[in-house]
């Protein structure tokens, strides 16, 4: 079997999936994006394709290892996330090749389902009780929310107070046994994120994600002595080599590895893993579209630490298209009590929609996040 082919669909709300083809037949199908650089990923997947076109797919650590090593410079969001979306693709084909799921051909499943998210809020956080009840009494068990908005490095003890109004609103419409996920979101800088770790603490929140910036790690051993408060990072880290120094260091206690940002099913089964050495759960990070959540729940299925999963179903970013769109079988992701299955059909375990799929790739999208300022001009991390 030879690889023949890699098509490329930019569909809204924000997405860039992925077809490759092969001389049997056999397609497979990817979603490598990085939210708001969808073209430039798509320039550097059409850039790999070179190592990729005439090669038998099923050779797939190999292809990971030219992809990655054989361009001299490496890593970062950009050549991770189409390193991640061709490796899926290639997962998918395997899989349909073998005629089983993708979790089937990385050691069995290890659990029957995993529990899920939802995303409530918007980017500046507002009628979270209300949006929390309603999660719940959909069957979710767990929410995540942004806790702030824009935030200096020195900031007022009012934006403290309302981000706890928040936690207290959500808390109170959706009772004691609810999973409370509080993102951060880099926009909070060392000095503030001690006082909203510390204060958090009475809400028990299920983790607190990103407080401070990735590139500001080291932080996380100041806010780790002043919270009982489960700490969460790593959706803008992008391999194994990120996440090293992180799980040295011994300050988090959750990682979230995007499967479409960093390398994909196979570079994060070994983050997974390296991870459990540590006895550090995690809780993928997955905003995007239908072919990166079925990437994660193969994987998820794999994997002892995994314990909640991240999905965009209803999320503020989907708007004109949402995650089952593009899915001729929409009942694959169907949410029971919080859960959702195993995918157990070839490959990934969804069914791509591919004339849906076409016809809004002609409407394309160029999406960009927001640009926010602090009141004296300077830029505010969004």
């Amino acid at each position: 079997m030879k690889i023949t082919s890699l098509k490329l669909y930019q569909v809204p709300p924000r997405w860039l999936f992925l077809k490759i083809e092969t001389d049997e037949g056999i397609e497979g199908w990817g979603e490598p994006v990085i939210e708001g650089r969808a073209d430039t990923v798509k320039a550097a997947v059409e850039e790999l394709s070179d190592y990729l076109i005439g090669k038998n797919p099923l050779r797939i650590e190999d292809h990971w290892q030219v992809m990655y090593r054989s361009g001299f410079y490496r890593g970062g969001p950009i050549h991770m996330s189409a390193i991640a979306g061709i490796d899926q693709a290639l997962w998918d084909i395997k899989g349909k090749y073998y005629q089983a799921p993708v979790h089937e051909l990385m050691g069995g499943a290890c659990r029957d389902s995993v529990r899920v998210y939802s995303w409530i809020g918007g980017d500046r956080p507002a009628d979270v009780g209300t949006a929390a009840r309603e999660a719940k009494d959909a069957g979710f068990t767990a929410i995540k929310m942004n806790g702030t908005e824009e935030m200096q490095y020195i900031d007022s003890y009012k934006k403290i107070d309302e981000v706890l109004e928040r936690t207290a609103a959500v808390r109170e419409a959706a009772g004691d046994d609810f999973g409370i996920g509080i993102d951060f979101h880099g926009r909070v800088h060392k000095p503030m994120a001690k006082i909203l770790a510390k204060e958090l603490e009475p809400f028990r929140p299920m983790f607190i994600e990103e407080p401070v910036l990735p590139e500001h790690n080291e932080a996380l051993r100041d806010i780790a002595r002043v919270t009982n408060i489960p700490i969460a990072t790593g959706e803008r880290m992008y391999s194994r080599w990120d996440f090293k120094k992180l799980l040295q260091d011994g300050y988090v206690d959750i990682i979230q590895p995007d499967l479409s940002h960093a390398g994909g099913i196979t570079e994060c089964k070994k983050i997974f893993s390296m991870a459990e050495a540590y006895d550090v759960a995690v809780a993928p990070h997955c905003p995007l579209g239908p072919i990166a959540l079925a990437s994660c729940l193969q994987v998820d299925a794999t994997s002892h630490n995994v314990f909640i999963q991240e999905q965009s179903l209803g999320i503020h970013y989907n708007k004109g298209s949402d995650l089952l769109d593009y899915l001729t079988d929409k009942s694959v992701f169907d949410y029971k009590e919080g859960y959702v299955e195993n995918l157990q059909s070839p490959g990934l375990g969804v069914s791509i929609n591919e004339e849906f799929v076409k016809q809004k790739a002609e409407e394309g999208h160029r999406w960009r996040n927001p640009v926010w300022r602090h009141k004296d001009g300077t830029i505010a991390e969004w």
